[in-house]
């Protein structure tokens, strides 16, 4: 999405002149400028500006480019930023933005250009971090505001905010405070310069004051509109996160190619049936791979009757579904055990319209390499030449048929080309087992299935298997082998503390690794004080950021203490507090998220390689793609396409995907979306005051904007 022509600079006059201004006298309908739907970001390196970025990249909406810092950048001028097209003028980019209010040296040229590229084609100009001062429509600090941090501050959408570009919020915009000892915010906190035409959207109030000061503004003026944003951020940051969308849209009017939404889908594996156990005395798993073999006696978690109507009841009340990826062998077991019986299995069934259900295949057997458990950690067996041993295509097959057809029998909704292997096995699992098995893509074909869930911890990339697409999931760090708190909080103590505190030392080992703890956690409060809030965070972040990627737990989690819940009710109780109900959590099953991601990667890859184009004239947007790509677009809601209404209503616009056969698609916007627009009856934007030209100062970043501070429970 970058582009490197190179342009020399124009003075005003010539600029205005091949800007091409229709005239008065033209038809207005054949003289509307044409405005392709693509932003232009000017970038200084900054924090502020990559998160604009990363967001379009993410929404995939196309921009262009420019690096400050690069000498063999093009110039901003006249010809960068406008043409004509078939005897139409043409506007390039439908929005710009900068790292400031003017990141350029004193009476710059290229600022002079943008200016009267903004004025001439009514394109909105997004400050991405810069200094409250009267430039930007504000009053310096001094003057009754702010300069300093704003860790953990509470910031609100204003009314105008949540009538206008932020209206997908419910009013918080909670600033993060994940460090007591880390800058990780800083903010000019000010309000509107006397005399400016200035509407603050998103405001705190000023630290010892009554009075609010602006935080994100828009400022009319001199024929320009621009969006002010006095604070810095990042890109993963929640208050960035929350008003991301919003940044969007206001550059963009609510048109523009791309789309986002906030995904949270939730994976229950080993239902049917039991996980072993953690020790806290061996500080292993018996019965599994981390014990010794023959250490200890394996102690079996497993839900109940109860459990299940407790999830059920769950559901409903967050109106959310879980998935439950299921292994029908530990109900013939239990069954085999028990005379016939299994009252959880009984229960499972009877609810079994409640959920949505996963193939996990039939026994939870590993399926790569043959495992070597006479060590610990384990190792991939070998022949006698030193090759590794593989797990056979029939015993993968039969492991994924005969538990398809144990769920037929009971009845369960399946959709048959989902599949979850046991511990993502068949995959490649690092260090011991660097290969995918060659024999699993075959038997996957044998099955017809066309959806593999992987883990997204090593395995975060969308891939092919065979006939099959990935999924990556994310580990939730709620522990397969815990169903009490206690269990789950002296395992979390052990694999996150060091050798001198009794613990695995993996974070000696590996210092990069997040979740270190200074001292071991309480056993009694340490899950709720520390995991839960940890875990709540981290997984809201993912449903903040445009990714449907689902996350995972296991069925021990819901069984006894039942410590799942702390952390999903902590995440969409938080979600809840801050979007409105215009803009509900999407809850996906698996392959509609793998079609999700893959469509996201082929757009890309359109968008990258140059075959993507669109374009605004008045109220019609057309947009030509290769036959065959799913386009995406955000629109006002009412937009039509061919006929019939476009998308899906989502945070106050309509969005979704369309195909294309290679030919134009033409999208009819409503009437309400056209007010405003520049048009040839309206002539030359009047021409600008004489305003001073000097560069904006220099902002503070504080450390924990360029290098990210992770979550921990002081926020």
């Amino acid at each position: 999405m970058k582009r490197t022509t190179r342009t020399a600079v124009l003075t005003v006059g010539a600029l205005i002149a091949t800007l091409g201004v229709p005239s008065a006298a033209a038809h207005a309908e054949d003289a509307l400028p044409r405005v392709d739907l693509r932003v232009l970001v000017v970038s200084d390196g900054g924090p502020a500006v990559d998160a604009i970025a990363a967001e379009l990249e993410a929404a995939g909406t196309p921009y262009t480019e420019v690096d400050l810092t690069r000498p063999d950048r093009p110039a901003i001028d006249a010809g960068f930023l406008a043409d004509t097209v078939d005897g139409r003028p043409r506007a390039k980019y439908q929005a710009v933005v900068l790292p400031d209010d003017n990141p350029f040296p004193a009476d710059s040229p290229e600022m002079t250009a943008l200016a009267t590229y903004e004025r001439t084609y009514d394109i909105p100009q997004v400050d991405a971090y810069t200094y409250a001062r009267p430039e930007a429509g504000l009053q310096y600090p001094v003057h009754g505001g702010y300069a300093g941090s704003v860790d953990g501050a509470q910031a609100e959408v204003t009314a105008a905010g949540r009538a206008g570009p932020f209206g997908y919020l419910d009013g918080r915009v909670p600033f993060e405070d994940n460090s007591p000892t880390v800058g990780e915010s800083y903010a000019y906190l000010s309000t509107p310069a006397p005399g400016a035409d200035f509407t603050p959207y998103v405001e705190a109030v000023i630290p010892g004051r009554t009075q609010r000061g602006s935080l994100v503004g828009e400022y009319r003026h001199d024929g320009r509109r621009e969006l002010v944003v006095t604070f810095v951020y990042n890109r993963h940051q929640q208050q960035f996160r929350l008003l991301a969308r919003g940044i969007v849209d206001w550059m963009t009017g609510g048109v523009h190619l791309g789309a986002s939404r906030n995904y949270f889908a939730v994976h229950v594996d080993d239902v049917f049936a039991a996980d072993d156990r953690w020790d806290t005395r061996l500080n292993c798993t018996p019965g599994d791979v981390d014990c010794p073999e023959g250490e200890g006696t394996p102690d079996p978690i497993r839900m109940t009757p109860a459990d299940v109507d407790h999830a059920t009841s769950w559901q409903r009340r967050r109106n959310f579904t879980l998935d439950l990826a299921y292994n029908g062998a530990g109900s013939v077991d239990q069954r085999q055990d028990n005379d016939g019986a299994d009252a959880l299995a009984d229960r499972l069934i009877a609810e079994r319209d409640e959920f949505r259900w996963i193939n996990h295949t039939y026994t939870h057997a590993f399926l790569g390499c043959e495992q070597d458990t006479t060590v610990v950690p384990w190792r991939c067996a070998t022949d006698t030449d030193g090759g590794t041993r593989w797990v056979d295509r029939a015993t993968i097959s039969d492991e994924i048929a005969t538990n398809r057809a144990w769920g037929r029998t009971t009845g369960l909704p399946l959709h048959d080309d989902e599949l979850v292997t046991g511990e993502h096995s068949g995959l490649k699992v690092l260090p011991q087992q660097p290969d995918d098995n060659p024999n699993l893509a075959p038997a996957l074909a044998d099955n017809d299935i066309a959806w593999l869930a992987s883990d997204n911890s090593r395995d975060p990339v969308q891939r092919r298997v065979g006939p099959a697409t990935t999924v990556s999931r994310y580990p939730v760090n709620v522990f397969y082998n815990a169903g009490r708190v206690a269990e789950q909080v002296d395992e979390y103590n052990w694999i996150y503390t060091g050798r001198a505190q009794g613990g695995s030392g993996i974070c000696e080992d590996n210092p990069a690794t997040t979740t270190c703890l200074p001292a071991p956690l309480d056993t009694a409060t340490g899950y709720t004080e520390h995991i839960v809030p940890l875990e709540t965070r981290t997984a809201l972040g993912h449903v903040l950021a445009n990714d449907p990627k689902p996350h995972f737990i296991h069925q021990s989690n819901l069984a006894e203490d039942r410590i799942a819940y702390p952390v999903l009710n902590g995440v969409l109780d938080g979600y809840e507090a801050l979007f409105a109900d215009n803009t509900p959590v999407v809850n996906l099953r698996m392959k509609d998220i793998g079609r999700e991601l893959r469509r996201r990667a082929a757009w890309t890859a359109a968008l990258r390689d140059g075959r993507v184009t669109a374009h605004r004239i008045g109220g019609t947007v057309t947009v030509e793609a290769p036959d065959g790509t799913a386009v995406t677009a955000t629109v006002p809601t009412g937009t039509t396409l061919a006929g019939g209404a476009f998308g899906e209503a989502y945070a106050g616009r309509a969005s979704g995907w369309t195909p294309s056969a290679g030919q134009a698609l033409v999208f009819t916007l409503p009437p309400s979306a056209t007010t405003g627009a520049a048009t040839a009856d309206d002539g030359p934007a009047p021409a600008a005051k004489t305003r001073p030209t000097k560069p904006a100062p220099d902002t503070r970043v504080p450390a924990g904007v360029r290098d990210r501070v992770p979550y921990t429970p002081q926020s």
